[in-house]
């Protein structure tokens, strides 16, 4: 307890103007006594001033006051810049000092806040990953509890890397900031600087990336060695000068998306290799699917491979149809069966490269192709295209599209036979397992009846290579394969038009197709071999596709280098599935030592790591607006640490010799005592008193 405060309050028994007036009329009566030269006017006056203030009703306020602790606030940096060097150690050693110097002064409480490792958050929609180090914000939250008028200081011991300090302004918290620097002045470090990276680009073509390498320790225009990787595949090493801003071009080889690994060489003084690597998203989107469909003679299913060929406003087609095979000779002349010729030596030869699909529906021998377009069509797949073949009565035939060079490249071989009955396409025990055929609507579970319509025709034929997703009649109805580079997809019945018409309840003809299309242009969604992965939560859900149930162990290489193995269990579907709970943000590469997937894990690219330098410039600003100092430890060492007045300086010269916490002496009321300055009895006594000896004055 200190000594109470004392002070003197009135409760009046009349208003004021009240009071007032009484006391100038005693103020008049006793002036005409005096006037008068009345004996014993000055004792009057004394008792009607007596009685005036006990009318006042003045009293004695005493507080009993308790003595309130000042609040010093220590801000400790614990983002991942600060585990860098011997930055950690620093830390904790002037921590260590300063509790026990701050501990053993009086009337002092010391309270602690931390930051938290935003780099390492995995929500890659979360700002705070994004958004570095939030030290005023953690300051911020734990003033929100300390009063003001008790708050001595805060000593923020960080590198000087904290990315809301401009956002915090110069009003401060009312009190000094202090801030006491780890790491070491005018340091260097080489860091991958991304000024402009697209999302997306058209598959097929660049991108422009606009990158700088950033470093100190060398000239402007010095080669640096910066290798690229894409998708995890072989590196490429291109050569770009440092401290200068340069465009690199990378190319999407395929849709969806697309990670781009940027990697520069370590430099003469480096801090971390951390910043010297970048990660990029980019989304492949096709441009437009050049689609080109050659059909046979016309049947029923012709409208329906336009249709819904044109109903796709990113399909680009161009549909070959012959309507006048050669040998219908009417004696027309040419000049009248047409406008114009029709450009096959610029489809099938010039321009055959740039088509993304070629279908042949119903398509046979006519003299109307010659062999070596055909022949050109074959070298297309090989080379990396894509050829869908709809077959009808006459692929079972001597003038079958299979007696032409196509026939080499086509997965299964007509045996001469055709089955029409009808029967429901039902998706093979391995189809199953394939992403064209897979969960397909309709197909029902193994052993049960398709849920979909009827067709009335199969081309029998005899696998010699692929898969066959589907079969017909016991008979093989849709035949996937792989040719070379490119893929051919055969469906050995022309009766899919059915579906679309809605016989017996149509089917999914739409997403069959949509699914064997972007299967044959090497979507990877629709790998049947693949290996991929998808971030729920913390949780990096693992999955491994494959044609062939097998036991598998996929090895995770953690963003920290450590590698671990998860072991995935076997589905129905074709599908392994397995999980690993993440703990930190970065790049993760999955392997199951045939392929590589990369996928990435909350901020990848943080901000916390752009620039690992310690600094004094993000800080100073606010120092200096509060009043604070600012001392490197690696350099000046611990400050000695005094109480000051709370209107004196907090800071010794520079800031780095001593820093003051101010003694606010606040303190909180306990009790009040209310003791009346003129009680009843006594301001009787006094004013008869006073009276008394005016009238025995004047009877003298």
């Amino acid at each position: 307890m200190i000594p109470a405060g004392l002070d003197i309050a009135f409760a009046p028994m009349l208003p004021w103007w009240a009071l007032a007036v009484l006391g100038v009329l005693v103020l008049l009566v006793v002036a005409l006594g005096l006037w008068r030269r009345a004996r014993g006017s000055w004792l009057r006056l004394a008792a009607m001033a007596v009685l005036l203030l006990a009318l006042a009703n003045p009293s004695i306020i005493a507080e009993q006051r308790e003595a309130q602790k000042d609040i010093a606030l220590l801000a400790i940096d614990r983002s991942p810049s600060q585990r860098i060097g011997d930055r950690t150690a620093q830390t904790d050693a002037a921590l260590a000092e300063i509790r026990d110097r701050l501990g053993r002064m009086p009337n002092l409480e010391v309270r602690e806040v931390e930051t938290s490792s935003t780099a390492g958050g995995l929500g890659s929609d979360s700002d705070s990953a994004r958004d570095g180090t939030r030290l005023m914000d953690s300051i911020d939250q734990a003033l929100a509890n300390i009063p003001r008028r008790r708050l001595a200081g805060v000593i923020a011991l960080t590198d000087g890397q904290v990315h809301d300090a401009q956002e915090a302004g110069t009003d401060g918290p009312g009190a000094p900031i202090h801030t006491l620097l780890t790491g070491q002045k005018e340091e260097a470090d080489r860091r991958l600087v991304i000024h402009q990276a697209p999302t997306f680009g058209m598959v097929g073509k660049d991108v422009a990336i606009r990158l700088s390498i950033e470093d100190e320790s060398v000239a402007a225009g010095t080669p640096v060695e910066l290798t690229l990787r894409r998708n995890g595949e072989q590196p490429e090493t291109v050569e770009v000068p440092a401290n200068e801003e340069v465009e690199v071009a990378v190319m999407l080889d395929r849709g969806g998306q697309s990670i781009v690994e940027i990697d520069a060489e370590a430099g003469p003084r480096e801090l971390t290799l951390i910043n010297n690597r970048s990660v990029l998203s980019i989304n492949g989107v096709r441009d437009r699917l050049r689609v080109l469909l050659v059909s046979g003679e016309p049947h029923a299913g012709e409208r329906t491979w336009r249709n819904l060929l044109k109903a796709d406003p990113s399909v680009d087609l161009v549909h070959f149809t012959i309507l006048r095979p050669p040998e219908k000779q009417d004696g027309t002349p040419i000049r009248e069966l047409s406008l114009i010729s029709f450009p096959i030596r610029e489809l099938f030869e010039v321009k055959i490269d740039e088509f993304d699909l070629i279908i042949f529906d119903r398509y046979k021998r006519r003299g109307v192709l010659p062999r070596l377009y055909l022949g050109n069509i074959a070298d297309y797949v090989r080379q990396g295209g894509a050829l869908l073949i709809a077959a009808g009565p006459d692929f079972a035939s001597p003038v079958s599209l299979f007696q032409t060079p196509i026939g080499d490249i086509l997965p299964s071989e007509p045996t001469g036979d055709m089955l029409e009955q009808g029967y429901l396409p039902s998706v093979s025990d391995i189809g199953r397992r394939h992403p064209v055929t897979a969960e397909l609507s309709g197909a029902g579970r193994m052993g049960e009846q398709p849920g979909w319509g009827r067709w009335f025709r199969v081309i029998d034929t005899a696998p010699r290579s692929g898969t066959v997703v589907m079969e017909g009649a016991g008979r093989p109805l849709v035949v996937l394969d792989r040719v070379g580079e490119g893929r051919v997809a055969q469906i050995n019945s022309d009766h899919m038009w059915l579906w679309s018409r809605g016989f017996e309840g149509g089917g999914p003809q739409a997403e069959l197709l949509r699914r064997i299309a972007h299967w044959l242009m090497k979507e990877p969604e629709l790998e049947e071999d693949d290996l991929r992965a998808r971030v729920q939560g913390d949780q990096l859900q693992i999955e491994r596709r494959s044609l062939e149930p097998a036991a598998e162990t996929v090895t995770v290489t953690l963003p920290s280098g450590e590698s671990v193995d998860v072991t995935l269990a076997e589905d129905d579907q074709g599908r392994a599935i397995g999980s690993l709970t993440v703990e930190e943000a970065g790049l993760y590469r999955l392997s199951d030592g045939t392929r590589t997937r990369l996928v990435t894990v909350g901020a990848v690219n943080p901000l916390e790591y752009a620039d690992v330098r310690a600094t004094a410039a993000q800080m100073t600003p606010l120092v200096e607006a509060s009043g604070g100092g600012l001392a490197w430890l690696s350099e000046d060492g611990l400050p000695d640490i005094r109480r000051v007045g709370p209107d004196r300086r907090t800071t010794g010269r520079g800031g780095s010799d001593w820093i003051g916490l101010r003694d606010n002496g606040d303190y909180v009321v306990t009790g009040v005592l209310n003791l009346p300055l003129l009680p009843a009895l006594l301001t009787l006594l006094l004013a008869l008193g006073a009276l008394i000896a005016g009238w025995l004055r004047e009877s003298r």
